[in-house]
């Protein structure tokens, strides 16, 4: 184990994809590409945008092409797309995208769940959705879902997602995902999975984690992260969003809380707390509901 930290860290927001496939509110197009913007603004420098999924799946979202035709191209910021598909991954080069993501899961019981398919259905369905996508140009990343615990399968063996890994970085995958979907994880589960990655070659430089606070553990894990030398995570604006496919998985790590937490370790992200706060603020208002960002909160009141 690694104990010098990072001295910077890459930051992935998922808030106006992950955060919002979830909500039981529909927010217009115009505000979501106004929030996109917005989090550009905010000093990150990659924002998962939209997902090209069956509107039928994820309605939330149906407004994929709208959206990216919508948002301000900052140079400085990878703008992402989700596509489950060589149609998604048509909609997404039509639209512009040239950063995507695909999604796969460690466990079968989620992938069947998610998308009417075992692991290995599931991989071999993307193999070529990935290559496709390199042809074209485009940088991919891979998700990996229920690394550290399924809704369905329960336990998860580390070396389960290790192997889901290496396979999309083996179909040529830039980078991997890995998911704790439920919020289940602590550190040492953390330090389980990178050893198994690790024994399976999948390189530190290649892995972000993906974390929920459903139990109140995401901060605690990204130090365990840091500490092995991990320096991308993803985080969603205000704690927005869980999974609409794992019941109970909600409380994404806020970005907030992570540009804080890293604020305090000394550790450089060059995102600004105050403008994520009022991005997930104004989306918050359309909502309707409080974010459960700690840091948000803090931030608010020190702000009357």
């Amino acid at each position: 184990m690694s104990s010098a930290l990072p001295p910077r860290v890459r930051i992935v927001e998922v808030g106006p994809r992950d955060g919002l496939q979830n909500s039981p509110s529909r927010l217009t197009t115009d505000v979501k590409i106004a929030f996109v913007d917005a989090l550009s603004e905010a000093g990150l420098t990659d924002v998962e945008v939209t997902s090209f999924v069956r509107p039928d799946r994820v309605p939330q979202l149906a407004d994929a092409s709208e959206v990216m035709g919508g948002i301000t191209r900052n140079p400085g910021v990878r703008h992402w797309a989700l596509v489950p598909n060589a149609k998604g991954l048509a909609g997404a080069i039509e639209s512009g995208v040239t950063n995507v993501a695909v999604f796969t899961a460690a466990t079968d019981g989620f992938n069947r769940a998610n998308v009417n398919a075992s692991v290995e259905e599931s991989l071999a369905r993307l193999k070529p959705v990935i290559r496709d996508a390199k042809d074209a140009g485009l940088r991919v990343r891979g998700y990996v879902s229920t690394v550290f615990g399924c809704p369905y399968d329960g336990e998860v063996e580390p070396v389960a997602g290790a192997r889901v890994s290496r396979t999309l970085m083996d179909a040529g995958a830039d980078e991997i995902s890995l998911g704790d979907t439920i919020g289940v994880a602590a550190p040492g589960d953390v330090d389980a999975v990178l050893d198994a990655h690790e024994s399976m070659g999948v390189s530190r430089d290649a892995i972000g984690l993906h974390l929920h606070d459903t139990r109140g553990t995401a901060l605690a894990n990204v130090y365990a992260g840091l500490q092995r030398g991990i320096a991308v995570f993803d985080s969603s604006a205000g704690g927005l969003g869980g999974c609409p496919f794992a019941p109970g998985a909600t409380g994404n790590l806020a970005t907030e809380d992570l540009v804080y937490f890293l604020g305090r370790l000394g550790i450089e992200c060059d995102v600004s707390l105050a403008k994520v706060a009022e991005a997930s603020g104004a989306v918050g208002a359309e909502i309707g509901r409080p974010l459960p960002s700690r840091a948000r909160a803090a931030w608010e009141a020190s702000t009357r």
